[in-house]
């Protein structure tokens, strides 16, 4: 059975994809900054629907993530990818709390990420000290 190639190309792009989305939560889950800095575009946007949070920009999203309260820990419990998007289903356990969220990514042609939404079970209220990070909706 041959493979057309533009749908190799897309094959390729599919499994980056897979990669560097699985390279973001490990990243987080190490703290390593220096690792999330390369994945990320410079102008990436970070969105939380449930707080209607965004971030803009490399930098904030950096800070957002060093500064984020609590004993937290990730891990990808499903992870699936199509062209130059992804979608994760981790495992979050914050404080001793457990629960699933999902994170949407997009990433741009030369790799990077440049879009995260991250979804959360419920609904809540940002904890306060992160305003001069974020923009409401």
């Amino acid at each position: 059975m041959s493979v057309p190639a533009d749908s190799l190309s897309a094959m390729n792009s599919t499994l980056d994809t897979r990669a560097v989305a699985a390279a973001y939560v490990d990243a987080l889950e190490a703290r390593d900054w220096g690792r999330l800095t390369d994945l990320l575009a410079e102008d990436v946007v970070y969105e939380m629907p449930q707080t209607r949070e965004r971030i803009r920009g490399r930098g904030a999203l950096l800070q957002f993530n060093v500064e984020y309260p609590g004993d937290w820990h990730l891990s990808v419990r499903r992870l699936v990818a199509d062209g130059p998007t992804a979608a994760v289903l981790m495992e979050a356990r914050v404080d001793g709390e457990t629960q699933e969220a999902c994170v949407w990514l997009e990433l741009s042609d030369q790799g990077r990420i440049t879009r995260i939404v991250d979804y959360w079970p419920e609904p809540y209220e940002p904890p306060t000290g992160r305003e001069h990070l974020v923009e409401r909706w």
